[in-house]
């Protein structure tokens, strides 16, 4: 069959979007749902949990020490992140040591890193534009 043959092809979507985008057609209770995951994924502190649960498993009080917290609030983030599916807890003895659950979670917050330190870059080369310029001393 020659190439000519074949019918027109639909155009690509760019190399970013995916070709069957998985939100593309949720419903607003699915929606809600995502954005409550999302939401887990908004704090700080656990941001930074998942950061050192990305080597090794960890009871709560060294994440606590780690983190700079009471073990007390430590928790209440290790409650959230298990009910969304980020962390599991297994207990060892006498204590409950957290690893993550899902490790390409760990994708989604370098891609997203990544986008923000573009976005700064961006920022910053157009900050630097409205420098003011520095007289050449050369030319005095």
């Amino acid at each position: 069959m020659n190439p000519t043959d074949l019918p027109p092809q639909p155009e690509a979507p760019p190399a970013s979007a995916p070709a069957n985008p998985a939100m593309a057609h949720l419903g607003p209770e699915a929606l809600t749902h995502v954005a409550a995951w999302f939401q887990t994924l908004s704090e700080p502190t656990r941001l930074q949990i998942l950061n050192l649960l990305r080597t090794q498993s960890r009871s709560v009080g060294e994440l606590a020490k780690l983190c700079d917290c009471s073990a007390a609030n430590v928790s209440r983030h290790l409650d959230r992140l298990t009910q969304n599916g980020f962390v599991s807890r297994e207990a060892r003895g006498t204590s409950v040591f957290y690893t993550i659950a899902d490790e390409s979670i760990y994708a989604l917050c370098d891609l997203v890193c990544m986008n923000v330190a573009r976005q700064l870059e961006r920022q910053a080369r157009r900050h630097e534009a409205f420098a003011p310029v520095q007289p050449d001393p050369s030319r005095g």
